[in-house]
């Protein structure tokens, strides 16, 4: 599935544009601050991203120059309220690969971000990693620090889920619906039991759960559990 990151502070926004991807069978993931933004588009699991120029901390202009620097080719597309023909030169000699100013139609958005996916083809992510946690696609392969951990497929997936999405709260509902292709049935804890299973193989304190919502993976600086 294609993944986009949206780098976004406005929430109206950010859940339009959110909404609206996921709708048209893009997969989303939404930051609201630049270091955020420079963070999730480096770890190259991402293939596009929507960039407002005005967020907090990093602005858009550092997030977008650190990438190029660092030569992320990641495409960007700028999303931005200032309309200035100094603001949209800089962008785009700044490496971006497309420039829309606020207010903006979403069907011309989507048109745009589908132009740039099909422009150049991207090698596909065969790692993902989050930390010391990091799951090889390819070859079915986990490893927690310096130790490999065996899974079984719908762990394998499960785990997937939560690396490609780290911090972000995933419910049950989307867990069942990814993983195991179900919809949601309110009677289920199949989801639950297999987020125990994660726990003993990854670490206890690596899956958070938020109460009433779902869960998440937590932050790099985990525990690391014993062999389960």
């Amino acid at each position: 599935m294609t993944h986009i990151l949206i780098a976004e502070d406005e929430q109206g926004i950010s859940s339009l544009i959110e909404k609206g991807l996921r709708g048209n069978g893009l997969d989303t993931t939404t930051v609201t601050d630049g270091d955020s933004a420079l963070r999730q588009a480096a770890s190259g699991e991402y293939d596009l991203m929507v960039l407002d120029l005005g967020l907090p901390g990093k602005d858009g202009f550092t997030v977008l120059r650190r990438l190029r620097e660092a030569r992320n080719a990641i495409p960007v597309v700028i999303l931005t309220a200032r309309t200035s023909v100094a603001d949209t030169v800089a962008g785009l000699q700044g490496g971006a690969d497309d420039y829309m100013s606020k207010p903006f139609r979403f069907e011309e958005l989507l048109a745009r971000i589908r132009l740039r996916l099909n422009a150049v083809p991207r090698p596909p992510v065969t790692v993902v990693r989050h930390g010391e946690f990091s799951l090889d696609l390819r070859t079915r392969r986990a490893v927690v620090g310096d130790r490999a951990v065996d899974l079984t497929t719908r762990e394998f997936l499960l785990a997937e889920m939560f690396l490609r999405h780290p911090g972000q709260v995933l419910s049950r509902k989307q867990l069942l619906s990814h993983v195991w292709g179900y919809d949601f049935d309110p009677g289920s804890n199949v989801v639950d039991v297999y987020v125990r299973y994660l726990r003993r193989k990854l670490g206890s304190e690596r899956i958070q759960t938020v109460r009433g919502q779902g869960y998440r993976l937590v932050g790099e600086n985990v525990a690391v559990g014993s062999h389960g």
